[in-house]
């Protein structure tokens, strides 16, 4: 079982820092190298590149909590929650789809509670 992990390309699992502006404020985001890829697929679904879906991100993360006290581990979070939705076929693999065509209560619709808030 564990070859299927331990033979990772360790490119993947080396952790890159890209310094990024939000909001004229330039901060730094340090995230392994497979998250990267996972955002740029998720950016440009929608054509947009990493730094901007970064911000389109935080911008909405920040006004539905009001506080962001770890954005890393939100990205983190938010690449593994694209990849098990479209293996759990709520996000279409075909990247030609954009995410913000999908009817986001759909996709969460009957999820697990604890991947999912509920209001």
């Amino acid at each position: 079982m564990c070859q299927i992990f331990v033979r990772a390309n360790p490119q993947s699992y080396e952790a890159t820092t890209r310094s990024i502006r939000l909001h004229g404020v330039v901060t730094s985001v340090r995230l392994e190298n497979l998250f990267w890829d996972t955002l740029e697929e998720i950016g440009t679904r929608d054509g947009m590149n990493v730094p901007q879906l970064l911000c389109k991100l935080y911008d909405e993360l920040l006004e539905h909590r009001g506080d962001i006290p770890n954005f890393a581990s939100f990205l983190r979070v938010s690449s593994l929650r694209y990849l098990a939705l479209q293996v759990d076929q709520r996000i279409p693999s075909d990247v030609s789809i954009p995410i913000s065509s999908l009817d986001a209560h759909a996709v969460l619709r009957g999820l697990r509670h604890s991947l999912v808030e509920v209001h």
